[in-house]
């Protein structure tokens, strides 16, 4: 899940794109005038591009199936793989349409979240409820091929389309796990995944837990009715459920805290690289949830806007993160449209810091309290992460 101001969409032409573009404008447009900004005609020869482009038409044993604008959407999409950045990437308009369809909550596939760690693609979060949960995976597992086609070099964006699929059709993930002897196969049949953004419980007579399952756009109204709820129950102290998380919007982020912060205070800061400004990001609301004592639990499958939150309880209000590390999903994409299309770019601008200054991306949040779930302890009906965390939490006044 990509995290970004939903109020940072660009209008206009992201620079890296006129690259390219600004080539292809005589072929494929023929209209616009486009002028490339960064181009460095001493030390950038684009000759070799044509001529491998000229060559192509002239040589290709079946010119018919030379689609000129499939040609174009591979060369950005080429120049975005070679940044070496598994978050910056180009969408073109089908896969646009489906990311829409994933903020919006609703969407055909079998419910995981994925990213890439050191270079693996891995599952940061199977979803509540959805085919890839029922199918038995997990957090952390790492995706070694997507019907038998290798996820060696693949990036996020291209491991999506895969899994994606009309529902009732299946897709087979070779999975490796830690404890697994030989990678195994899981055969899964594709869904509409419907996600609800969180919900509560009252546990032990006043503890009210609070299990938020992403920051998508319906979480603001969601968490406002269940607010009000809990206000009007016997609770007394919080437990707020980040585990499996994949994030979300960053704004909605800055909402749920502004429950739980006093207005103002920093939710995370916006680290744009050695020599630019920094930009913090504070939380709104009316801080009713403030005067609760609260702990949060989290585990690897916590990631992105989820990071976010559970940084700034511990830096603004020493809460206690419980669980395991946290996925390490901190940097910033900048959705960017590109006229003439429904394609936009996603691009990686900056990266996330806790309020007191601290990194999130690549390293994660390493937990107060730490209690691993291996294989062995999940049972059905067990949950030693929120026994340590009710545990904890009855001590706090």
């Amino acid at each position: 899940m990509i995290t970004f101001d939903k109020k940072r969409i660009l209008w206009g032409i992201a620079l890296v794109a006129l690259v390219l573009v600004v080539f292809f404008t005589g072929i494929f447009v023929g209209k616009s005038q486009v002028t490339c900004k960064v181009c460095k005609p001493e030390t950038l020869d684009f000759s070799l591009f044509w001529s491998a482009y000229n060559k192509l038409h002239e040589n290709f044993i079946s010119p018919e199936k030379i689609n000129d604008q499939e040609v174009l959407y591979g060369a950005i999409e080429g120049m975005t793989k070679s940044l070496q950045d598994p978050y910056t990437s180009f969408f073109s308009p089908k896969e646009a349409k489906m990311f829409q369809q994933d903020l919006a909550g609703s969407f055909d596939g079998i419910g995981i979240e994925v990213g890439i760690k050191k270079g693996q693609l891995m599952i940061i979060a199977p979803l509540k409820g959805t085919p890839g949960e029922k199918a038995g995976l997990k957090s952390g597992d790492q995706i070694v091929k997507i019907d038998g086609k290798s996820t060696s070099d693949i990036s996020i964006d291209e491991a999506i389309n895969l899994i994606r699929g009309k529902k009732g059709t299946t897709i087979t993930l070779s999975i490796f796990r830690e404890g697994f002897k030989v990678v195994k196969d899981f055969k899964i049949t594709r869904d509409t995944i419907k996600i609800n953004s969180v919900e509560w419980e009252l546990k032990d007579s006043d503890v009210a837990l609070i299990h938020i399952h992403q920051f998508d756009q319906t979480l603001s109204s969601d968490l406002k009715k269940i607010v009000f709820e809990i206000l009007a129950s016997p609770a007394k102290k919080i437990i707020i459920d980040l585990r499996d998380n994949p994030g979300g919007y960053l704004e909605v982020c800055q909402e749920v805290a502004g429950w739980f912060l006093q207005n103002g205070q920093i939710v995370t800061i916006e680290d744009f690289g050695k020599g630019k400004s920094q930009k913090e990001y504070r939380a709104e609301g009316n801080a009713s949830l403030l005067g609760f004592p609260t702990v949060v639990l989290m585990n690897r499958g916590s990631a992105s806007a989820s990071e976010i939150l559970a940084g700034a309880l511990r830096d603004n209000r020493n809460i206690k993160l419980i669980g395991e590390k946290s996925f390490g999903k901190g940097s910033v994409q900048e959705v960017v449209e590109l006229p003439g299309s429904d394609s936009f770019l996603k691009i990686t601008i900056a990266k996330w810091l806790t309020p007191k200054g601290n990194s999130i991306s690549e390293v994660g949040l390493v937990p107060d309290v730490k209690v691993e779930v291996g294989d062995d302890q999940d049972q059905p009906g067990q949950d030693p992460q929120l026994d340590k965390a009710l545990e904890i939490i009855k001590d706090i006044r």
